[in-house]
């Protein structure tokens, strides 16, 4: 008889009592060591070390063998040896493509768990999903199947790139310029490293892309971080890095070090990434951080993974990494003067100023620094119009339709733009001059019941004309 226990790690200190030191090992100890008894345990590597390891008698007494993750190769032949059990259990069948779809897409996006355990669990999920679904009608299952539970278990897109995909990366440079204005090659290079990501050729230990967005405020930096997140369907995570200022600030990313308060929580950021791999990760005015964070990031940057103090890892191999940073600007806004005033390029002024406030080995893992223009009026007028649909489909539920005259528009632009704050501005001028008396129009005057509101410019004021 072979005795096998599984978790044996649990039997140190089981049945003990505050009298009696006597537990489950001790009374195993002497049969084991006899020879009358065969066990054979299993455990945990973190179990047997905090364990069964402190035992020392217990631990002579076994024999410790390594059981290590198998392959994905290894995987595919025992997905293959085990699928008879589960095409009785389920009634269906399973085709080689879809056993070797389990493995790779469990290896490659289920990064809490272990093969073949993971695997396994595909395969059954996928089965029991067909069975139910067809009412037992159908008997294969595919690999678009078995995409579909790895997408569901471990809440990322579909490995497999279907038409709709498809379709969004045709489009995505050209949605992005619909909706971010005047920054036409910062938008080309995103991109362009997004579709080499999902085509699977970039790095395969690294994140999808690692960005230095620089240029003055309120000219669309974060706009395409948030856009981007949005039309690839992916989470949107933003920190501020005015709030990590602080060298103690930086736990908060990680955990905190053992014997603080905190200790179990685990990192916000570690947190975030292990509960979407797929994200865009927008790090604000990353210049501010304290210089402790960007010893993180390199090692993001190298090897795409983070592990907190707890000892979990979060994967960033699906992470878009973008930090913004208004570094430079201010060269950039600056006019030379002395005999070489006008003849140095105000981007490569930029540059030299960046190049002053982040280190050379942070500058190196960049994969590009994409600086963004100042906006010119035209571009504003644009921006105009995007504000305007935004307000229009906020009074779409009243009924109410909203019109700029282009003289009106032009007023918005060129009183809206400041070349400090970039665009923000104007967001603030429509809200004081349609937002607040179309509010009163609609609440207490003309519009209760719907209506058309056309915004004209009088003069050198705005006035609504409802009708």
């Amino acid at each position: 008889v072979i005795l096998f226990v599984d978790e044996i790690h649990t039997i140190v200190g089981a049945g003990a009592t505050t009298d009696s030191s006597i537990d489950a090992s001790s009374i195993l100890k002497p049969a084991l060591a006899s020879g009358k008894l065969r066990c054979i345990g299993s455990t945990t590597y973190e179990e047997f070390k905090n364990h069964f390891e402190k035992d020392r008698g217990l631990s002579r007494r076994f024999q410790k063998i390594d059981v290590n993750e198998p392959s994905v190769e290894e995987t595919v032949r025992i997905l293959r040896g085990l699928k008879g059990r589960y095409e009785e259990h389920h009634g269906i069948q399973y085709t080689d493509t879809a056993l070797r779809a389990a493995a790779e897409l469990a290896a490659k996006h289920i990064n809490d768990r272990f093969l073949p355990d993971k695997a396994i669990d595909v395969i059954d999920e996928a089965g029991a999903s067909v069975k139910l679904a067809s009412g037992g009608e159908r008997k294969t299952i595919r690999p678009a199947d078995v995409e579909e539970i790895v997408a569901e278990i471990a809440q990322v897109p579909v490995r497999s790139v279907s038409s709709s995909d498809k379709e969004k990366l045709a489009t995505l440079e050209t949605a992005l310029k619909s909706v971010v204005f005047g920054q036409d090659a910062a938008i080309e290079q995103v991109a362009r490293a997004i579709k080499r990501a999902r085509a699977g050729l970039g790095r395969p230990d690294a994140p999808i892309g690692c960005y230095l967005f620089t240029g003055p405020t309120g000219v669309g930096k974060t706009e395409v971080a948030k856009q981007l997140a949005f039309l690839l369907g992916n989470h949107f995570a933003r920190y501020d890095m005015s709030e990590y200022m602080e060298k103690h600030a930086v736990a908060r990313l990680i955990g905190a070090p053992p014997g603080y308060v905190g200790f179990d929580q685990g990192g916000l950021l570690v947190d975030e990434i292990r509960r979407h791999p797929y994200t865009v990760l927008l790090l604000d005015e990353i210049e501010k951080a304290h210089p402790d964070l960007f010893s993180i990031l390199l090692q993001v940057m190298d090897n795409a993974a983070l592990t907190d103090n707890m000892g979990k890892k979060a994967d960033f191999r699906n992470v878009a990494l973008i930090m913004t940073s208004n570094a430079g600007a201010r060269e950039m806004a600056a006019s030379s003067i002395g005999f070489h005033a006008g003849q140095e390029d105000p981007a490569h002024k930029g540059l030299k100023a960046i190049e002053k406030v982040f280190t050379p080995e942070f500058r190196n893992r960049l994969d590009a620094i994409v600086s963004f223009n100042p906006l010119p009026v035209e571009v504003i007028e644009q921006v105009v119009d995007k504000f305007a649909r935004q307000i229009e489909a906020q009074l779409a539920s009243r009924k109410v339709e909203l019109r700029l005259t282009p003289a009106a528009r032009r007023w918005l632009a060129e009183r809206g733009y400041d070349p400090k704050f970039g665009a923000r501005p104007l967001r603030r001028l429509m809200q004081q001059e349609i937002e607040t008396p179309l509010a009163d129009e609609i609440l207490f005057g003309r519009l209760e019941k719907g209506g058309v509101v056309e915004v004209d410019l009088q003069g050198d004021v705005l006035v609504l004309r409802c009708s």
